[in-house]
Formats: C-alpha cells, sequence, structure tokens
C-alpha cells in the first residue's frame, strides 16, 4: 500500500517491471495470490494505478466524488466499488481538492469519519492508511518514524527505509511535521536513538548540517 500510494506513477511501474524480472511473475499476480477479500479489492487497483501526474482538477468532479464517499462512509460501506474506484484512479491533485471538499462541505475531514468506526478493523486500518498517503504523505511518514524510533529496540528497517526513500522527495515536511507532532526535531530523536556510522548516514540523508 505505501509503496502504491506514495510513489509517482513512473516509480510505481517500473518497480513493477523489476519485480516482473526479478521473480518472473507480476506483482499483481503475487499480491492476488496472498490476499483474499477486501485487502485483496483494494490492493490490485492500487498496485496496478497508473495516475494522471499534473495539477490539472476538476472541480465538479471533486464535489460530486466527495458527496460519493460521503454517502458510502456514512452507510460504512467502506469497501464498496466506487470507494475503490476513486482512491485508485484518481491523481493526487484531484484527490486532493475531493478530499478538501469533503471536510468544507461535510465538516468533518474523510480520516476523521473512517476513524470513527471499529478501530480492529484490518481492512478499515488499510483504507485509512492509503487515503493518508494520498492526501498527506508526510503525516503518514512521520507516525512511521516515531514508531520506529519510539519502539522498544528501534525498528531500523522502518526508519531506515523512510529517510532513504523520502530523503530526496518530502524529507523537508516530514521533518517539519515530526517537530509538530512531537517537540523535538527529527535529527534529534534520531541522534538520541542510534548512534555511530549508522546514525551519521541517517543524520546526513535527512540534511543535517552537522552530519
Amino acid at each position: 500500500m505505501e509503496t502504491a500510494c506514495t510513489r509517482s506513477s513512473d516509480d510505481l511501474f517500473k518497480a513493477r517491471q523489476a519485480y516482473h524480472a526479478r521473480y518472473k511473475k507480476s506483482l499483481e499476480e503475487d499480491v492476488a495470490y496472498h490476499t483474499s477479500g477486501d485487502f485483496r479489492k483494494l490492493l490490485i487497483p492500487l498496485i496496478t494505478a497508473f495516475r494522471y501526474e499534473g495539477d490539472e482538477v476538476n472541480m465538479t468532479l471533486a464535489r460530486k466524488e466527495a458527496n460519493i464517499l460521503h454517502e458510502k462512509i456514512s452507510d460504512k460501506a467502506y469497501n464498496d466499488e466506487e470507494i475503490i474506484r476513486i482512491i485508485s484512479t484518481r491523481s493526487k491533485a484531484q484527490l486532493s481538492a475531493t478530499f478538501n471538499h469533503y471536510n468544507d462541505h461535510h465538516g468533518h475531514e474523510i480520516i476523521k469519519d473512517l476513524e470513527a468506526d471499529d478501530d480492529d478493523d484490518e481492512y478499515l486500518k488499510l483504507l485509512r492508511a492509503a487515503i493518508e498517503c494520498l492526501k498527506t504523505p508526510e503525516k503518514y511518514f512521520e507516525k512511521v518514524l516515531r514508531l520506529a524510533i519510539k519502539k522498544l529496540g528501534t525498528d531500523e528497517w522502518d526508519l531506515t527505509r523512510v529517510v532513504a526513500t523520502r530523503a530526496e522527495v518530502d524529507m523537508e515536511r516530514i521533518k517539519e511535521e515530526y517537530h509538530r507532532r512531537n517537540s523535538v526535531t527529527l535529527d534529534r530523536a534520531i541522534a538520541a536513538d542510534t548512534s555511530g556510522d549508522y546514525e551519521k548516514m541517517l543524520l546526513a540523508l535527512i540534511g543535517h548540517g552537522d552530519a
């Protein structure tokens, strides 16, 4: 989900090509085999999407689809085909306009409305995370970093993955969100939780001046 929703269309397409070359089968084939039900229903269109990357937005469509999302969420039809169609096919700019209209017209952010239901529903958690990645990836990655650093014994895989893959994409926004959310800078948090060459590498990647 993270790869499908936070990478560009070209990057996702190249990842699928690399997967095919390495494993001699398609990514969607393996995802379909290893998942089922609502998870498969959401993940397959996400990983096969090739979204428009431009800034052009259709505001009439944004209003219409914000209302569709609100109707389906109000009915708790979280696995409805219309929700999945909108989330998996629209450009990130178009989705941003749709989510903004949802908030302005219905009085709640879409994430908040999805959080109001059963927190033990794993599919709902996946849907929320997908929307968070598409809507505000810096908030999604801040949470991944926070949990990785504050975990008993640093989760080096998550920490390294986020820092390495977002360093030249949106790290400044992630750092700002981390500071806002935790009242401590990301570089201080990393320095307090890591050491040696690993610490130096991470600090250099996030753009710490003294690294």
